[in-house]
């Protein structure tokens, strides 16, 4: 393949996420929740899906709780699959929420086809492909038709199924919410883009820790994962204040620390950040709101957006996978095609 079309369907896809927000969005009409499964008619609710959709669901379920007060929890499709009861006891009633880009994922085909002939409740399925498998498995689905990728890493395909879980989980659209998730992403790919790329292009950076807490250590994890599989980097995740529990026994001068810095407990987010910058470490911080010289860092990308927390959620992904994508055409991989992986793990019979 001619390198200079390496990563061009990653490339696309990650840059075209302000576009795709809108359309998304506004593909949902208001009113297709209605019919679905309400969360205060069960137990508990899990929220299930492999590689990156299992940590979209580590994410969902934390803010799902907050938002709901219904017991939440994220569980690998695979994990619901051969330890149920470690997960589901006898006689409760669970709602399980599946996420797969493709619907045709074989761990989450069959987590569900066990979870429905084992126990009591209701399945929603969010993918990007309604027509696949999983879209038949129940009749309860939110779809990302826009956001079906070419490339083998997830970008757009789960930006897009965040937002059509905080949809089911507030329950509502904002008035012009596609219209403020493209002004925010376009604002923030302007502002924050090339910083990425430069941050990418500095070959001294060998180690890249991600730190998030809350929900947004689901998010820290998938974007551990972009580095991984895309430019085959060193890459770790961890909550903010335990990364000084061991991990930071990795740092050195040519370590990156990356906070996702949330709008609770932000102040000893960063002094987290800072201890790191005082061990040699360069550190940067994705928040909405931070100081204009704060002590301890070497870089900010501020989201600077007014839309409540699980949708403004969306906007720390991209510089991020920007960050991956020139860092593996830096180590003269292709973003398009990592190495050993396939789109969709399909096992057999």
């Amino acid at each position: 393949m001619d390198q200079e079309a390496y990563g061009k369907y990653t490339k696309a896809e990650i840059l075209s996420q302000p576009e795709i927000w809108e359309q998304v969005v506004n593909s949902w009409p208001p009113s297709m929740l209605e019919t679905f499964p309400k969360t205060e008619d069960y137990d508990q609710v899990l929220f299930i899906g492999c590689g990156s959709t299992f940590f979209l669901s580590r994410w969902a379920a934390r803010m799902h709780e907050a938002h709901s007060g219904s017991i939440s929890r994220a569980v690998p499709s695979s994990d619901l699959l051969l330890h149920p009861r470690h997960w589901i006891q006898a006689g409760q009633n669970t709602l399980l929420i599946a996420s797969s880009r493709s619907a045709s994922t074989t761990e989450t085909i069959k987590a569900i086809d066990s979870f429905k002939a084992d126990h009591t409740g209701d399945v929603i399925v969010i993918t990007c492909n309604q027509q696949e498998p999983m879209g038949s498995q129940t009749e309860f689905v939110i779809s990302a038709e826009q956001a079906q990728e070419e490339s083998i890493a997830q970008t757009r395909s789960f930006s897009s199924m965040l937002l059509a879980h905080a949809f089911y989980t507030t329950g509502s659209l904002p008035i012009n919410i596609g219209k403020d998730l493209r002004a925010a992403g376009e604002r923030l790919f302007r502002e924050s883009l090339p910083l990425a790329e430069q941050i990418a292009q500095d070959t001294t950076l060998q180690r890249f820790f991600f730190l998030g807490s809350g929900p947004l250590y689901g998010l820290a994890n998938e974007c551990m994962l972009k580095m991984k599989e895309i430019s085959q980097s060193y890459a770790e995740s961890f909550h903010n204040m335990e990364f000084r529990h061991g991990p930071m026994s990795m740092v050195d001068e040519h370590t990156l620390v990356i906070g996702f810095i949330g709008d609770h407990g932000a102040e000893q987010d960063l002094a987290v950040l800072a201890d790191m910058k005082a061990k040699g470490a360069r550190t940067l911080a994705i928040a909405n709101q931070v100081p204009e010289k704060p002590a301890g860092l070497d870089h900010v990308i501020r989201l600077d957006s007014p839309l409540p927390m699980i949708w403004r959620s969306v906007l720390y992904l991209s510089p991020m996978q920007w960050l991956a994508f020139n860092r593996g055409l830096v180590n003269g991989l292709n973003p398009d095609r990592p190495h050993n992986l396939d789109a969709v793990v399909v096992l057999d019979e």
